[in-house]
C-alpha cells in the first residue's frame, strides 16, 4: 500500500483533545524574518498522525513560508520543528521523511505517468522490481490505470494533479505538504477533486498539511484549520468551530461572512449575556457567557444564514436580537440569495436565504421595509 498505512491513522478521532496524545509535529517558536519583514512570528503548533491540516490565510500571512520551512527550501531564524521525535531541521532537505506537492505539479513533459511517478524511486536506486510495484500501486490508488503510458501534455489538469500526488505518495513520506494542491484546476472540477484527495489521504493515513486561501477548500477538506494573518496563528480548531466560534473579527470576516456590531456589555452573568449598541438603538443577546465584564466593549458577531429577514409588516414585536432596515441590494446566488439591508445609522446587514421561488418571485424585494432577527445561539461575542 503506497503511504503510511492504517497504522499510521490517529488511535482516537481527534488526537488534539486527548491530553495524552503525542503530536506527530511539533513546531516551538518557529520565526523567520526576510530583512525587517517577520513573515513567521514564534509559532507553536502541535499536529497529530494523519491529519489532514489546512493552513488557510491570505497574501502575506506567512502560510507558504511555514510549508518551505518543514520542506527544508527556507530555515527558521529560530525555533525548533520535530517530527516523530526526530529534529528536523537538523536533516538536509533531500533526506527529510517529507515530500512537497507544487501547484504548478511540475511534471516532466517529456516522460510518461509511470515515469513521472517513479523518478523518485529511481533516484534512490531501488530495485527496478520494487518500483514497479509501487508504481502499479500509486497508480491504483489514485485512479490511473490505463494511462500510465501517457505523458502530461495528453492528461487533463485532474488528471495531472493525481500524477503529482502519486509522486510524492509513492515515495511514502512521513508528511505530505500540498501548496494550493487544487489552485489549477476549475471550479467543478476542483470541487470533484477534493473529495477524492481526502478519501485517498484517509486510505494512505499519511499525514498532509495543505496550503490554501479557499476558506471552502479548507472547510470541506481539513480535519482542523489553522488561520493565519501577518505571520501568527489567528486561531487553530475543527473547520465547524472555528466558524461557529471565531476567536476575532478577524477570523470572523476572513472565513465566509459575518455581520459584526459594536456595543456595551449591559449584563454579564449567566444564562447568557446582553449587549446594547447606542449606535442601531439596539439589544443582542447570547446565550453564552461575556468575555468582557458588564461596561465593556465588545464585538458582536452573526452569520448571515443564521439570520432570518421578514416585512416589519408581518414581523412580531420588539426584542432582543431584532434590526429594522430596509432591502437596499439583493444577490441571487442560484442556491440562496442574499439580502443587503440598510440600517437607520448607515451601515448594511447581510441576511441570506434558501432559494425556494424564481428570482422573479421573490416575497421580499428592492426597497421593502424589513425586520432582521436571529436566535441567542447564533450572537458570538468577541472581545477583539
Amino acid at each position: 500500500m503506497v503511504g503510511a498505512g492504517p497504522e499510521a491513522r490517529p488511535a482516537a478521532p481527534e488526537p488534539w483533545r486527548d491530553p495524552d496524545a503525542e503530536p506527530y509535529l511539533r513546531l516551538r517558536g518557529v520565526t523567520r524574518r526576510f530583512g525587517e519583514v517577520t513573515a513567521v512570528a514564534g509559532i507553536d503548533l502541535d499536529i497529530y498522525r494523519g491529519e489532514l491540516f489546512a493552513l488557510l490565510g491570505g497574501s502575506g500571512s506567512g502560510k507558504t513560508t511555514l510549508l518551505r520551512m518543514l520542506a527544508g527550501f527556507e530555515r527558521p531564524d529560530s525555533g525548533t520543528i520535530t517530527l516523530d521525535g526526530e529534529d528536523l531541521l537538523a536533516m538536509p532537505p533531500y533526506e527529510r521523511p517529507v515530500n512537497m506537492m507544487f501547484q504548478s505539479y511540475a511534471l516532466f513533459p517529456h516522460m510518461t505517468v509511470a515515469e513521472n511517478i517513479a523518478y523518485g524511486l529511481r533516484r534512490e536506486g531501488l530495485p527496478r522490481a520494487e518500483i514497479a510495484a509501487r508504481v502499479a500501486e500509486a497508480l491504483e490508488l489514485v485512479q490511473l490505470v490505463g494511462l500510465e503510458r501517457r505523458r502530461p501534455a495528453a492528461l487533463s489538469g485532474g488528471q495531472r494533479q493525481r500524477v503529482a500526488l502519486a509522486r510524492c505518495l509513492v515515495k511514502r513520506p512521513k508528511l505530505l505538504l500540498l501548496d494550493e494542491p487544487l489552485g489549477a484546476l476549475d471550479k467543478s472540477l476542483r470541487e470533484a477533486t477534493q473529495f477524492e484527495l481526502v478519501n485517498i489521504q484517509e486510505r494512505t493515513g499519511t499525514t498532509f498539511i495543505m496550503v490554501t486561501h479557499d476558506q471552502e477548500e479548507a472547510m470541506t477538506m481539513a480535519s482542523r484549520i489553522a488561520v493565519m494573518a501577518e505571520g501568527r496563528l489567528a486561531q487553530v480548531g475543527t473547520p465547524a468551530e472555528v466558524y461557529e466560534y471565531p476567536a476575532s473579527r478577524f477570523v470572523a470576516a476572513f472565513l465566509g461572512t459575518a455581520n459584526i456590531f459594536e456595543g456595551i456589555v449591559r449584563r454579564a452573568e449567566g444564562p447568557g449575556a446582553l449587549v446594547e449598541s447606542t449606535a442601531l438603538d439596539a439589544l443582542f443577546r447570547s446565550d453564552a457567557d461575556s468575555p468582557k465584564p458588564v461596561g465593556g466593549r465588545v464585538f458582536v458577531a452573526v452569520r448571515p444564514e443564521k439570520m432570518r429577514i421578514e416585512k416589519v409588516a408581518e414581523a412580531g414585536g420588539n426584542g432582543p436580537n431584532r434590526l429594522d432596515g430596509t432591502v437596499r441590494d439583493i444577490a441571487y446566488y442560484g442556491d440562496f440569495v442574499m439580502y443587503v439591508v440598510a440600517l437607520p445609522d448607515g451601515s448594511v446587514v447581510r441576511v441570506s436565504r434558501p432559494t425556494e421561488t424564481r428570482l422573479t418571485e421573490l416575497p421580499i424585494t428592492w426597497n421593502d421595509p424589513v425586520a432582521v432577527t436571529w436566535p441567542d445561539f447564533a450572537t458570538v461575542l468577541l472581545a477583539q
